[in-house]
């Protein structure tokens, strides 16, 4: 009787939370280049409503784009990161707005010690409609006088995105210590604290 009972909630249990889960026909797919994407899996995977993140490469011709040659700039990749998220929790400018707030928009040449082609900014466009939004945010924060200098995120028109390698996906979790060290030591946390904190204290 009580394995019969357990067995019961369980499926229960399992039932209520697939029918939490968004279907791949109500999800949809947003993707950016943030630098070092170690750094920016980590803000997307904290929020509500962001089903899935994955890393990778987009941006260049070669099919068969590899860590390696990526950053050894052999091809026109940028390191990017690719959200599936619902849009019934979270909006494509919210997704955005996150992008802003982990970058330093207006690096012409990378991000913070990450200095190259695959290192820079962009925000990947599906369609005309996040074309809008791109550009709308990116003006919204431009006129914001939050930094002195252009805001030279670009925006671009998508293109393949290639996965990373698996022991790149979700690093921060596989080995903590080495991403911390990372990140803090990239100067990152220092420029964020430094632009947003006034957000932070009203």
């Amino acid at each position: 009787m009580i394995t019969k009972l357990t067995a019961l909630l369980l499926s229960l249990a399992l039932t209520a939370a697939m029918a939490q889960q968004p279907t791949a026909a109500e999800t949809k797919k947003a993707v950016f280049a943030g630098g070092c994407f170690w750094c920016i899996q980590t803000p997307y995977d904290k929020v509500k409503g962001v089903v899935k993140t994955i890393v990778g490469y987009t941006g260049g011709s070669a099919e068969d784009a590899t860590y390696e040659k990526v950053s050894s700039h052999r091809t026109k990749h940028r390191e990017a990161i690719e959200v599936t998220y619902d849009p019934t929790q979270i909006s494509y400018e919210q997704l955005l707005e996150i992008l802003w707030r982990n970058i330093d928009p207006t690096q012409v040449n990378g991000q913070f010690f990450d200095v190259g082609e695959n290192y820079k900014t962009a925000i990947y466009y599906g369609n005309d409609e996040e074309k809008k939004l791109a550009e709308a945010s990116k003006e919204k924060l431009s006129k914001s006088g939050k930094f002195s200098k252009p805001i030279v995120t670009d925006i671009l028109p998508a293109t393949p995105f290639y996965p990373a390698e698996d022991y790149h996906q979700k690093y921060y979790l596989k080995k903590p210590a080495d991403y911390d060290a990372y990140h803090s030591g990239s100067g990152r946390e220092k420029f964020f604290e430094k632009t947003w904190s006034d957000e932070k204290k009203k």
